[in-house]
């Protein structure tokens, strides 16, 4: 009988086996949960894109929760959300403040993310100097709030906004949709809008694509 047949060489390379089949396991292991978190991710920005697409034809009124500063020029006027423009993977959606109808924001779904950015634009339709801010949606989002914090493109064009984090929310029980920012982990800016006071959205101007 060979050496290899040996007990004490059996038991010998049944214990240098274990740590490689431990290290595969493991590797198995965390490669179905980072795919189940993967999923799940893109499973919570399907899932908001849809709850707000069913908006879409309506638009709603708001108002500026914070700050109350009568010197900021949102406070104080009349905030109009209009779910206009619906298709399979972009929202558009006109912002109106007071009189000012230069701001539409954009949700776009796609292979990466839900990414969401503001469309700024003078009278005549062409963009502002500064627009097509925003970001990609946080990995922590929901069915009903999603979290965007700044991503390269917005940092450049505004440095001082790199630690931006814009926030949309959807309150079923409330009947509300919120549109909120903080900047360096604070609140900045939250408007409200009253899901209960739905028109039919206007056509709004047309706009070039992102």
């Amino acid at each position: 009988m060979g050496t290899d047949s040996k007990p004490g060489n059996l038991l010998k390379c049944k214990y240098m086996f274990q740590p490689q089949l431990v290290r595969v396991t493991l590797l198995s292991v965390l490669s179905v949960t980072w795919a189940s978190f993967a999923q799940a991710e893109t499973d919570t920005h399907q899932a908001f894109f849809a709850n707000l697409k069913k908006l879409c034809g309506q638009q709603f009124e708001g108002e500026t929760k914070f700050p109350q500063d009568p010197e900021h020029p949102l406070v104080g006027k009349k905030l109009i959300m209009s779910v206009a423009s619906c298709t399979e993977n972009e929202l558009r959606i006109p912002f109106q403040v007071g009189e000012d109808k230069s701001r539409t924001w954009i949700l776009t779904l796609t292979d990466k993310g839900l990414l969401f950015k503001h469309d700024h634009r003078h009278e005549d339709g062409t963009p502002d100097k500064i627009t097509m801010y925003g970001g990609w949606a946080a990995a922590d989002g929901t069915a009903y709030s999603q979290k965007f914090p700044a991503d390269a493109d917005t940092a450049k064009l505004i440095p001082e906004a790199v630690t931006n984090v814009w926030k949309l929310e959807i309150n079923p029980k409330a009947e509300q949709f919120s549109y909120s920012l903080e900047r360096h982990g604070k609140p900045r800016y939250e408007a409200v809008f009253d899901l209960k006071s739905a028109n039919k959205a206007p056509q709004g101007r047309p706009t070039s694509q992102s």
